[in-house]
């Protein structure tokens, strides 16, 4: 491991965290794929299996930042716990109920309140954030290697959910998910020492949503067309490798995409650039957004493995530089919600990328959902070329996580973060 990531583990209890944190996070990457499977395997309606994933999606990104803001005021151990109990209990009962042959509602009801699972890397982040505050480098790496854990999570989590309902028993995906989350989160609420510690909100606080940073809403709203991108090339992919007559390699090119993402990860943890963030991250952004145009002139499989190899390299440098945004721009207080509202502006870019794409290749074939991705990028890119001026400003309101001079801006403190 190079040394600028084996300072950051210099730190007491880091190793422990993170570990703890890999296994809780596994899951996220591995229950909707899980169900899914289980689903198509039991029943073989697709259609039904696809609302029920789509449904435990968008309640996680409706759920999920308020289970953050409630860690914000109270502290992890105390709400990731009952939190994840419910949601383990719900993935439980959605498998018994399929698996007894319930009727479908009842699927969606425990689809629905499995949303409460929290965003366990945003949870990890947070415990950077409090570790290494002053020391601006190291958290600089933190955030790189939390980046290349993600990317890692997602190639791995749906191949091995996958693989343990088609192989063993269609529930086990599901159940085995279940079991890391549970695990997970008591391993890491078990490590008080490196817990943030909660802000509760006084009587006369402010208790409105981190939301309400100019900022914030600029970042997750970009992140909302970013996550169309994400959603419209997994469907595209899965489409395009079939019509090619390999849809198996699907999951192989999707995961030379997230290896693109992963190796620029950890090479941008490395580096320590001068300058504005703000500038970065525009630039990551449109870097994503130009890198989908080759997608629609893939004419074969080995040409789009390259091509998405090569728009993975700016996706984990332009999240890492989103996470350091965050960090100035939301109070401290507030910022492991803020940092999970990245997250659900994802999820829903996913759901309503994936959702356009299939009506773009029913309509016009598997490349033409190509089409999304480009758009989207465009798109993504538009909203940060638009927000740049919010984020140049300084934070309203509370203290920003990033502490800095009161007439400081944003871009000013990136400076001292570079």
């Amino acid at each position: 491991m190079p040394s600028p990531y084996r300072a950051i583990f210099a730190a007491p209890g880091t190793k422990a965290f993170s570990a703890a944190g890999l296994i809780g996070r596994l899951p996220i990457s591995m229950v909707g794929v899980g169900i899914l499977t289980m689903i198509s395997e039991i029943t073989g309606r697709y259609a039904m299996a696809s609302a029920l994933t789509g449904t435990l999606a968008l309640a996680a990104a409706v759920m999920g930042p308020q289970v953050s803001r409630l860690v914000d005021q109270y502290g992890q151990r105390r709400v990731l716990r009952p939190a994840t109990l419910v949601s383990v209990a719900s993935v439980t009962a959605l498998v018994l109920a399929a698996a007894n042959g319930l009727p479908d509602w009842t699927l969606f009801v425990f689809a629905a309140v499995a949303g409460c699972v929290p965003s366990v890397g945003s949870m990890v982040r947070a415990r950077w954030t409090e570790l290494y505050r002053e020391a601006p480098r190291e958290l600089h790496t933190a955030y790189s290697f939390e980046s290349v854990i993600d990317e890692v999570c997602f190639i791995f989590g749906p191949i091995l959910a996958i693989g343990l309902s088609t192989t063993w028993f269609p529930e086990a995906g599901p159940v085995i998910a279940a079991g890391c989350l549970l695990v997970g989160v008591w391993l890491l609420t078990a490590q008080r020492a490196t817990e943030p510690p909660p802000h509760p909100r006084s009587a006369d606080g402010d208790g409105s949503s981190a939301l309400r940073s100019p900022g914030l809403q600029v970042l997750t709203a970009t992140f909302v067309a970013t996550g169309a991108i994400f959603g419209s090339i997994d469907v595209s992919t899965l489409a395009f490798a079939e019509e090619q007559g390999h849809k198996a390699a699907a999951s192989f090119i999707l995961a030379i995409w997230a290896a693109g993402s992963c190796l620029a990860g950890i090479v941008f943890g490395l580096l320590h650039l001068k300058g504005r963030m703000e500038r970065r991250w525009v630039l990551g952004i449109c870097a994503m957004a130009v890198s989908m145009i080759p997608l629609l002139l893939a004419g074969n499989l080995p040409f789009l493995a390259v091509a998405l190899f090569v728009s993975g390299l700016a996706i984990a440098p332009t999240m890492i530089t989103t996470m350091a945004l965050i960090e100035a721009h939301v109070p401290r207080a507030k910022l492991t919600e803020g940092m999970t509202w990245i997250s659900t502006g994802l999820a829903v870019g996913v759901a309503i990328g994936s959702s356009v794409t299939g009506l773009v290749i029913d309509a016009a074939g598997a490349q033409r959902g190509y089409v999304v991705s480009i758009s989207s990028g465009a798109a993504a890119a538009a909203v940060a070329f638009a927000g740049y001026r919010r984020l140049t400003r300084p934070a309203q309101g509370e203290e920003p996580s990033r502490d800095g001079d009161i007439g400081e801006s944003s871009g000013e403190r990136a400076d001292h973060v570079a």
